[in-house]
């Protein structure tokens, strides 16, 4: 399970778009928000630096806590 600590994600337009982010790194990504927390958690073989990356890009900070699976 990779997570995420992403910053000014406040909305569910926010967690929409982290989770289409998400999505275009692995389509078969299984994504799970804590919008209160800011805390995104993903089921996934690709490498947590590809999502941080990718989350990014949409325009929103984001930092790995953890790569493990």
């Amino acid at each position: 399970m990779i997570r995420l600590k992403v910053t000014r994600m406040n909305c569910g337009g926010c967690a929409r778009s982290v989770t289409r982010a998400v999505l275009g790194v692995d389509p078969n990504a299984t994504v799970d928000i804590d919008l209160g927390g800011g805390i995104v958690s993903i089921a996934s073989a690709s490498d947590a630096t590809r999502f941080a990356d990718a989350v990014r890009s949409a325009g929103y900070g984001a930092e790995p806590l953890n790569a493990a699976a």
